[in-house]
């Protein structure tokens, strides 16, 4: 998500990216908390009983108007990530979390099973920079991946940065790098904790030795050099205060701006390129055209795919980029496109004649070219598919395109010509994934990275120099101990409430008998724009093998899946439509008989999280189990923090009477009821709820988890005498976590896994409440 063409959805997104960048919490040892009535929870798993939960402090007087309407925040002091308060608050809620999860059975075995799966190598697509090749590799547990170098593919790989060696625990992160034309230099972004903030610094490569280099309190940003190696272009906000731990602050991110660093020199001499202080809510990103004749700026306002587009010729400047660090100029910018109606992505320019992929008057996206000098001819060189999304287009050996489709959330791969678009080849390719196309315009071979749901990871290297492509892997990755001949995957389309066909994957043991018996596990995201194509999972592997579980993967509207008319369909007024989906497929999958209300889990992160928390306020009745992470929560207050302010292009905004009208009706924090006073037959409580976050989640910022778990503990548990609530309602929080990118494997100073650790608490506790059995 660090492409400067592709919006803004870096500021949201909790997946990984399909390309690596930049082409643009450990608890201390808990002390035990006792448990009331049992030992035993959930409402299959043993005997039902309830909680002890730790008292947080209600503030009745705090009462915010909203348009006339009065709307209490009683939780307001959970916003305050220093006060002692919200601290104490944070640790009692970590106590009862692992109370209730020391007492579920099937926790060491998932982690056993998982870090043995885990434990495989895995690497990336190779790229070239100047006479070197470059690729990503984990042996396996390394909490974080190690880049190499070599000078040919068949040459001995010598490591050029291992993030690993940079903490004691493993929580610096490789967030965003570039090296330069020549090769020489390397310039990467090291983030903390799981934070957002990036701190870059530069490295020659030759000797492995870094330069004195050191910019601060970059985010949101990609690193692009000038052809010359003289700098770099790259994004960075004002510092939020002194004496802050960077990623625990909840400050608005406002007023980015675009330097050029001048190599050696101290990052206060750094030359402003560009600053819109009328907008700052604006984000921009700055890159150099492959050619080094330009540099494209893109303006962003929120993570809609639509930017702005301005160029400036970076031979046009007499005394070059350098010159205005005293003039205190910003840089010429002309501007190509001045407004917000589409997206513009480069693909490649010969001279002033640039090749873009656009979703303008066309929602599945199309390619177009146009001279810069005269912006009032544009020509489609790829028309807009009929029902296939055009996901990317790059330029390789000379005159021809990689070009990815997506169609019903797979993927499929064309070499076409450049000049004309016609199509050449079609690419073999298994039924998943692209999650990398590594290649440049000069290059005659292009590395394909491919993925699926039993597929660990293959990366094709295919010569394009012949007469028909050749396609052969070049590696391949392997998990020890798996069969995929076991397992299944299909894809079905489930009919929503209004009709509309929702595409879902189903993943199981082969053969399974549809009684309605199984354990199931539900994901979705559903917005920004972004698609959830197959993947690899070893966790939901697991599930699947040892606990007899179903997978679901739920393609519901607000995503990408079919182009932005998709997108539209489940954002702003139309946000409910993403909830009814999911509910859609969640009554299929009973209907269908692979699963029952109390065997079925549904999980989903960030806006997923919303996705999840929105489902159990509304049907509390259709789910046994809810994993909500790192979600977005309070939809009244979520753009007065960080970088929040950018979603309001999907969710509204409550400062606006009509859209505070939308938020109110599903915001978890503001919807939360108990259901044996509703209307509900089949189930009088919620059901049991793990609300996970991270404390130096700088985007999704943790008040968000924290206020909706005071609530649902409040209304549904403490608030009345012998509550029917008792399923678990409990938070697992994160310490020196963030939002998801960057999470180490496991941290080596505690010896204990992170992502292993977290699922294995995730899916254990769903275990438990499902009540299924582990079986080796």
């Amino acid at each position: 998500m660090l492409l400067l063409h592709k919006s803004l959805p870096h500021l949201h997104r909790v997946l990984t990216p399909r390309r690596p960048p930049p082409k643009s919490f450990a608890l201390p040892p808990p002390r035990r908390r006792t448990l009331t009535r049992a030992a035993a929870m959930g409402s299959v798993a043993g005997d039902a009983a309830r909680l002890s939960y730790p008292p947080a402090r209600r503030d009745d007087s705090v009462v915010d108007t909203y348009h006339g309407a009065q709307i209490p925040d009683p939780y307001r002091w959970l916003e305050d990530p220093d006060s002692e308060e919200t601290k104490e608050f944070v640790e009692r809620q970590a106590d009862l979390a692992e109370s209730v999860l020391a007492g579920c059975g099937d926790r060491e075995g998932l982690r056993r099973e998982i870090t043995r799966l885990f434990d495989h190598p895995r690497h990336g697509a190779p790229f070239r920079r100047g006479d070197n090749y470059f690729h990503f590799h984990n042996s396996g547990l390394q909490p974080q991946s190690v880049l190499y170098v070599q000078d040919g593919l068949d040459a001995e790989a010598q490591v050029l940065l291992d993030p690993n060696t940079l903490s004691t625990d493993g929580t610096v992160a490789l967030s965003t790098y570039s090296i330069s034309k020549d090769g020489k230099y390397f310039a990467y972004g090291l983030s903390e904790s799981g934070s957002d903030w990036v701190t870059i610094r530069v490295m020659r490569i030759a000797d492995r030795q870094p330069t004195s280099d050191k910019l601060s309190w970059v985010k949101f940003s990609s690193i692009s050099w000038t052809h010359d190696g003289k700098g770099f272009f790259y994004g960075r906000y004002p510092a939020p205060g002194v004496g802050l731990d960077a990623g625990t602050e909840t400050n608005i991110n406002l007023n980015q701006q675009i330097y050029y660093h001048v190599m050696g020199s101290d990052q206060s001499e750094d030359i402003l390129c560009w600053k819109d202080p009328e907008n700052p809510k604006y984000s921009f990103g700055a890159s150099v055209t492959e050619d080094g004749k330009y540099i494209i700026l893109g303006t962003y306002d929120g993570c809609d795919p639509v930017n702005k587009l301005y160029y400036c010729e970076i031979s046009s400047l007499p005394q070059g980029i350098e010159g205005f660090k005293e003039t205190k100029q910003m840089l010429p910018f002309v501007k190509l496109i001045d407004n917000f109606d589409a997206q513009y992505q480069v693909v490649a320019n010969d001279g002033d004649e640039f090749t873009f992929v656009t979703n303008k008057n066309a929602p599945k996206n199309k390619l177009v070219r146009v001279n810069i000098k005269n912006p009032e001819v544009w020509t489609d060189v790829i028309s807009e598919h009929e029902r296939d999304v055009l996901e990317s287009v790059d330029a390789v050996n000379g005159n021809q395109l990689v070009v990815c489709y997506m169609s019903d959330v797979k993927h499929t791969l064309q070499i076409r010509d450049l000049i004309t678009g016609n199509l050449l080849h079609q690419l073999p390719l298994e039924i998943g994934s692209v999650s990398e196309v590594s290649c440049r315009r000069e290059d005659k071979e292009v590395f394909i990275g491919f993925t699926s749901f039993l597929s660990p990871g293959i990366t094709y290297r295919c010569n394009l120099t012949s007469t028909v492509p050749e396609m052969k892997v070049f590696r391949e990755i392997s998990v020890p101990g798996f069969d995929r001949t076991g397992f299944e995957v299909k894809q079905i389309f489930v009919p929503s409430k209004d009709g509309t066909k929702i595409p879902m994957f189903i993943m199981s043991k082969k053969d399974i008998e549809l009684d309605g018996s199984h354990p199931t596990l539900l994901y979705g995201y559903g917005g920004f724009n972004i698609s959830i194509t197959p993947s690899f999972s070893v966790s939901r592997l697991v599930l699947c093998k040892n606990l007899g579980s179903v997978v679901c993967i739920a393609n519901i509207r607000g995503g990408g899946e079919y182009g932005e008319e998709w997108h539209k369909a489940g954002a702003l007024a139309k946000k409910q439509n993403c909830f009814d989906d999911f509910i859609a497929c969640a009554e299929q999958l009973i209907s269908a008989g692979y699963t029952s209300k109390k065997k079925i889990c549904i999980e989903g992160g960030s806006n997923g999280g919303l996705l999840v928390a929105a489902c159990i306020n509304q049907r509390p009745d259709l789910f046994g189990c809810a994993l909500a992470n790192v979600g977005v929560m309070d939809m009244l207050r979520f753009h007065k923090f960080t970088i929040g302010h950018a979603w309001t292009t999907d969710y509204g905004c409550s400062d606006k009477e009509d859209e505070f009208g939308w938020l109110i009706k599903y915001s978890p924090l503001h919807n939360v009821r108990r259901p044996w006073e509703q209307s509900f037959v089949d189930n009088s409580q919620y059901p049991a709820t793990m609300l996970l976050t991270g404390d130096h989640d700088d985007r999704v910022v943790p008040l968000h988890s924290l206020k909706l778990l005071a609530t649902l503990q409040y209304v549904l548990c403490t608030s009345t005498e012998d509550s029917p609530q008792t399923n678990p309602i409990i938070g697992r929080i994160d310490r020196k976590s963030g939002h998801g990118p960057g999470r180490p494997t496991k941290k080596n100073g505690l010896c204990k896994p992170l992502q292993i650790d977290e699922a294995a608490d995730r899916y254990s506790f769903m275990a438990k409440m499902l009540g299924t059995t582990w079986t080796e």
